[in-house]
């Protein structure tokens, strides 16, 4: 499994590279869109199981969103609104974990994913416009707490961190990936030439928000009764197994460049 795991993250990767440094902006920017859109197709089958039709009317739902959202956007202010939502929604959502399992209404993770997926979209394309190497340090903040997360975990883990939603996971797997963030930073801080103390806590911030986003995602999942949002990543799951912590990394991402001195 972890051979096939890493075997798919190499093409996911190279793919990433071509769409970030090679290709047009604007097909840049559709492909990020697509994405988020299939990551919708799966939040659909959260709601509606396997009704294919239904699921097409909650894609586009949320493409509307996007695309009234892409067309309204003028200037830092409504991108900064859109991301303090976003904040707003994952700590309420950080809240719900407390009191998981709990009753989920359809409409409610009908909601819950336009908070998770419009976001998300606004905050990528906004990162990648900036600079595709902005919208790729943001990422690797993300990748880097999840694999130190998980081999940490996986050799030292024995104090669950939500063992409702995702027994899985440890606290030793946070420290680990936050670890693992720190010295990212550390290394990001020389380059950026941005002071220790502003990038290593900024960064930390961003992987611990990114936990929050792969544990509601998670939760949504269990209370769907399914383990994999989708199948299109072998090894991985679906695309909602792959941006889940990324959701809510981004827009905190995104918000906090002016804080850093990135933008």
């Amino acid at each position: 499994m972890l051979r096939q795991r890493i075997f798919t993250a190499i093409i996911a990767l190279a793919v990433l590279g071509v769409v970030l440094f090679a290709v047009p902006v604007a097909i840049a920017r559709a492909v990020i869109a697509v994405l988020l859109l299939a990551g919708a197709w799966e939040w659909g089958g959260f709601i509606f199981g396997e009704n294919r039709q239904r699921r097409m009317i909650y894609v586009a739902f949320i493409g509307s969103l996007i695309a009234l959202l892409y067309l309204n956007i003028q200037g830092q202010q409504v991108t900064d609104l859109v991301f303090v939502a976003a904040l707003t929604w994952w700590f309420g959502a950080l809240i719900w974990m407390f009191f998981y399992p709990t009753p989920v209404a359809s409409i409610v993770v009908w909601l819950a994913g336009v908070f998770v997926l419009v976001p998300a979209w606004a905050a990528l394309d906004f990162l990648y416009v900036q600079s595709p190497t902005l919208l790729l340090v943001a990422l690797l903040i993300v990748w880097v707490a999840d694999i130190g997360a998980y081999f940490v975990g996986k050799g030292f883990g024995r104090v669950k961190l939500a063992p409702k939603i995702s027994p899985g996971k440890s606290w030793e797997g946070v420290l680990g990936g936050l670890t693992a963030v720190t010295l990212l930073a550390g290394v990001g801080s020389q380059y950026f030439e941005i002071g220790v103390s502003v990038l290593v806590p900024f960064c930390i911030g961003v992987a611990m928000l990114s936990i929050v986003g792969d544990l509601t995602v998670s939760m949504f999942k269990r209370n769907a009764g399914i383990k994999d949002s989708g199948s299109l990543f072998p090894g991985h799951g679906g695309v909602l197994d792959r941006i889940d912590s990324a959701t809510a990394a981004a827009p905190l991402f995104a918000l906090g460049l002016n804080w850093i001195g990135l933008q």
